[in-house]
């Protein structure tokens, strides 16, 4: 019985060491748990610096991008500017032949001169898609047409016409440039 006894106690010593063993050994794991979230903490602050990295990065790029755009818009309305210029030139000179010819004192040949030059600075905004707005025995349009006056008509076809042009108007495909001055007939309240 005795015998018995003791192995009972050894069991259950053992078992007991087990359990301060699994104890122990949980200790173990706690500790691995413990470096583990640290390792995984490390990783994390080392994937956030490249993140934030990354986003720098990423900053100073798009910075890069607009300043290059922004230095490209203005080259390009540099070289619209020029190409202007260059085409208005031969306008300029033949002025400057109308304005000799007025020293011979030859008016027809001046009027001729300058007609011609209008012809050809028409030709060159037309070029650039630049054309006149139509007014003469046009219906008035607000978009199109700027009312410095109005007139009164006996003709009620008139009314609302436009009578006299003060100034041209330009426009492009897409954008009134200069809307026209126009005298607008208004039909009078005596009819």
């Amino acid at each position: 019985m005795e015998e018995n006894e003791l192995l009972r106690e050894e069991s259950v010593e053992s078992a007991s060491g087990n359990e301060s063993g699994s104890g122990s050994g949980s200790g173990f794991e706690s500790e691995e748990l413990e470096n583990s979230s640290q390792a995984s903490g490390s990783e994390l602050e080392s994937k956030i610096k490249q993140l934030e990295n990354e986003l720098a990065l990423s900053r100073a790029d798009f910075y890069n991008y607009r300043q290059r755009m922004s230095k490209e818009r203005l080259e390009l309305r540099k070289h619209a500017q020029e190409d202007l210029i260059v085409a208005i030139l031969p306008v300029l000179d033949n002025l400057d032949r109308a304005l000799s010819a007025a020293n011979s004192e030859d008016t027809k040949s001046i009027v001729t001169g300058v007609d011609m030059v209008r012809r050809q600075f028409l030709s060159i905004l037309e070029n650039f898609g630049v054309s006149i707005i139509q007014t003469e025995g046009e219906i008035f349009k607000p978009e199109l047409h700027d009312a410095a006056a109005t007139q009164e008509v006996d003709d009620p076809e008139q009314d609302g016409r436009i009578l006299n042009e003060l100034l041209k108007g330009y426009r492009t495909k897409d954008k009134i440039l200069r809307p026209a001055q126009v005298i607008v007939g208004k039909l009078s309240s005596e009819n």
